[in-house]
């Protein structure tokens, strides 16, 4: 896949060329085409040598008829303008063409995914004039991502900031991914839950939650309405995703999954809910000389067991097992038990925590084995549901 990034001279050019690292590393084949006066803030071989890539900045650097911003503007196959100031913005909506990066935009053909990421002082880009223009974008087809509040370069505060990157490259797998899901709704659980001793310990499990993620980035990606339950972890909600809902308890997972449970498609049940709660909680620290003092554990409630028990003939019920032993063995049995379609079984010692994974998924019909990164497992899963 081809990304075109059009680079403009905001004082935040130097997150750019970090935005061009995470597209290579990404695999993305890239073409950079700055402005000259971003090219007076930031060499052009900076980018060059990071992207592995070519960089344009003069329109008329034209090789045996190779017209720059005709060609380029063709072979795109997303346009993304980082960072985009209020001056780039302005022509562009004005339709103006006054050097390489608003000609090639405006050159950009009305198919090709076009995204736009406003990046100036605030007093700028609360500006009604910029405003106007932003819009005049929008309803032409360019996808915004809207600028993060926070410290300025200037010094003020206010929104106006940069972007995370990641946020820029989830944007491009979701305006380019197939929508194998389009008009269905899934709802996720991820992470582990925590069940309370006293009010400064818990018993949980060595659960990262980044499966889960996976698994709601990808859906939102193929076009389902995404709903994300998670339990506490230390990952960033999933740009783009229509709900999250923080939970700690697998009580609190429970009741928060019935509540919302009739109103999907597919729900897939990634967490680690703890199998047991303590009896005896302490309304206060337990102190260390109480040496007496026993843990009474009780268990808490088979989410997917209940699920199984009343799941519509049209909604797909997908569970997890993560084993240490006999993990095909063990997931056959979970998903007959638990009246699940699909169990994802994997053995936890060897993918717990980790970035890579190998499950099995496992049907009444079949078992198919996948692996690689949870996001290209968690995009094989839905294919296999779908």
């Amino acid at each position: 896949m081809h990304i075109l990034l059009g680079v403009s001279s905001g004082i935040a050019i130097y997150k750019a060329v970090d935005l061009v690292s995470k597209l290579r590393k990404e695999n993305y084949q890239i073409d950079v085409i700055m402005s000259e006066n971003a090219s007076k803030l930031i060499s052009p071989t900076v980018f060059s040598a990071v992207g592995n890539c070519n960089v344009y900045t003069n329109t008329f650097d034209l090789n045996n008829g190779w017209i720059i911003h005709t060609e380029l503007s063709q072979k795109a196959d997303v346009f993304v303008l980082a960072p985009a100031t209020a001056n780039s913005i302005a022509k562009i909506a004005a339709g103006l063409a006054d050097n390489l990066l608003t000609t090639i935009a405006l050159a950009i053909p009305n198919k090709t995914p076009k995204i736009l990421v406003p990046t100036m002082n605030t007093r700028m880009y609360e500006n009604p004039i910029t405003k106007r223009n932003i819009n005049i974008l929008k309803d032409n087809g360019w996808y915004v991502i809207e600028p993060e509040e926070g410290l300025l370069a200037c010094g003020e505060i206010g929104k106006g900031r940069y972007p995370e990157n990641q946020k820029i490259v989830e944007t491009i797998k979701f305006l380019t991914a197939p929508k194998i899901l389009k008009d269905k709704k899934v709802l996720i659980t991820a992470g582990p839950t925590r069940e309370n001793i006293d009010p400064i310990r818990y018993i949980s499990n060595y659960s990262s939650g980044k499966m889960g993620y996976s698994i709601a980035k990808v859906a939102k990606r193929l076009g389902a309405y995404t709903c994300l339950i998670s339990g506490p972890t230390c990952l960033e909600k999933p740009f783009l995703i229509d709900e999250f809902v923080n939970v700690e308890s697998a009580q609190e997972m429970y009741e928060k999954v019935l509540e919302k449970f009739s109103n999907f498609d597919i729900i897939i049940m990634t967490a680690a809910v703890a199998d047991f709660k303590i009896k005896n909680t302490s309304a206060n620290k337990i102190k260390k000389e109480n040496f007496n003092f026993i843990l009474e554990l009780e268990r808490t409630v088979d989410i997917l067991s209940e699920l199984g028990k009343i799941k519509r003939k049209n909604q797909i019920l997908v569970g997890f097992a993560a084993e240490t032993e006999n993990v095909i063995e063990y997931g056959k049995e979970k998903l007959v038990k638990k009246n699940a379609d699909f169990i994802i079984a994997n053995n936890a010692k060897e993918v717990m925590g980790k970035d890579f994974t190998k499950v099995y998924v496992i049907s009444k019909e079949k078992i198919l084995e996948v692996e690689g990164s949870k996001e290209k497992v968690a995009a094989e899963i839905f294919k296999i549901i779908v």
